[in-house]
């Protein structure tokens, strides 16, 4: 950047702390969903069929969830094996098949979600509702440049 220093700057601790809050909530959640013996990644399958209660393609929740397919197929498949999901024919596509909560699925969420709201309440602490929704914003936008870079690296 012309007229600028490559030193680091605001911004740049501001990225870092930006990673550093991300590993500390990522970790965190670990510990939380742990007591329902579930991991975040599973917590937010199971979010996102709660969300979605016809159920969802395993391609649409990896776009959702944006992670690869095959990580998605592994938590399905766990999940699955304990009976909170399950994989059905699609009607739209014979390719595909369409995974839903089972009905202990759905208990389990519901018992989850109240607890994980409050937590989350508690994370932002005295941050105004105002303050949350700036953030959001300017996180998205940041969100937004990264992806740029990443685009442009891709392409280089």
């Amino acid at each position: 950047m012309k007229g600028q220093s490559a030193r680091s700057g605001p911004r740049y601790q501001a990225l870092i702390e930006l990673l550093r809050t991300s590993e500390t909530l990522w970790n965190a959640s670990r510990v939380f969903f742990a007591r329902w013996d579930l991991s975040p990644s599973q917590f937010n399958v199971l979010n996102l069929l709660h969300e979605q209660p016809r159920g969802c393609t395993q391609i649409a929740l990896s776009r959702q969830l944006i992670m690869h397919r095959s990580n998605v197929t592994g938590l399905v498949d766990r999940l699955e094996a304990r009976g909170l999901l399950e994989r059905q024919d699609s009607l739209t596509d014979r390719r595909a098949f369409v995974v839903v909560l089972t009905p202990a699925g759905e208990k389990l969420i519901c018992e989850i979600l109240p607890h994980y709201y409050q937590a989350a309440e508690t994370v932002w602490g005295d941050v105004t509702i105002k303050r949350a929704k700036q953030v959001v914003s300017e996180l998205t936008a940041i969100s937004v440049n990264a992806q740029r870079i990443a685009n442009k690296s891709k392409s280089s």
